[in-house]
């Protein structure tokens, strides 16, 4: 099975992405959606699910049986953004560190998540010099998920993963798409391509 992108931007689909997202594309791998042509069928025909900050959270309210479906077959999910309307009961809404200071950007690694490890996430703290585009805040755990990556001296869980215990996985990042932070253009295709790579069950922890 494939895995979603649900494009939730007018932009095109790869103009804001790596290279390795239209590779993936070509490879059969990925299928893009607007979110305005988005239905139930779509979560019922793959494996895996992309989800930007872009996403419309009100609006898709109405998959919430779709996707907790999807995630009860086993289906693993890249939630990015904050989670401001919780589609699982289980999930709560997005805390922003109050009054952050750049020691509250830096960037502790947890957990080596496969989609993570071995990447410097000290690489993703800045884009051009400034800091703060990864995150600047948390979408609560809930019970039983791991911090991947944490912000600053309050270990402010900005990425985890939660194995849902009705079946499925989550991996929750409270930004910007991630692939799409820092400078380094090799890393972004890595972690684009790892995040492929784990959402087709080619990687596991």
């Amino acid at each position: 099975m494939s895995i979603l992108l649900i494009q939730s931007h007018y932009q095109d689909p790869f103009s804001m992405s790596p290279p390795a997202f239209a590779e993936a594309t070509a490879q059969g791998k990925l299928i893009t959606v607007r979110e305005m042509e988005l239905t139930e069928a779509h979560f019922a025909a793959v494996s895996g699910l992309i989800t930007t900050t872009h996403l419309d959270q009100v609006g898709f309210l109405r998959y919430a049986p779709a996707a907790a479906s999807f995630l009860d077959r086993g289906g693993r999910w890249v939630f990015n953004g904050h989670m401001l309307r919780p589609i699982l009961p289980e999930l709560g809404t997005y805390v922003p560190t109050p009054q952050p200071k750049r020691a509250d950007f830096v960037q502790v690694r947890q957990f080596d998540h496969p989609v993570f490890a071995g990447i410097d996430q000290r690489m993703l703290e800045t884009n051009r010099g400034v800091a703060g585009f990864y995150g600047r805040g948390h979408n609560p755990m809930p019970s039983g998920a791991v911090a991947i990556n944490t912000l600053g001296p309050a270990a402010v869980p900005v990425d985890w993963i939660w194995a849902r215990p009705a079946g499925g996985e989550l991996l929750s990042h409270a930004g910007n798409e991630f692939w799409g932070c820092g400078d380094d253009p090799d890393i972004k295709r890595h972690l684009a391509g790892r995040v492929i790579a784990w959402l087709a069950g080619e990687l596991n922890r």
